[in-house]
């Protein structure tokens, strides 16, 4: 059953390869960062 599990591996590999999926979550942040976070907090203090 290994010998499966390693084929399915690298079909799943030449599928990625060949059409790739987009997954925007993989690339962009969710939500604010801390950067924005110490903008907030200084402007409040004005």
């Amino acid at each position: 059953m290994k010998f499966w599990g390693h084929i399915a591996g690298y079909a799943a590999a030449i599928r990625e390869f060949i059409a790739p999926t987009y997954r925007p979550e993989r690339y962009y942040m969710r939500g604010p960062g801390p950067a924005c976070a110490r903008r907030g907090s200084s402007l409040g203090a004005h």
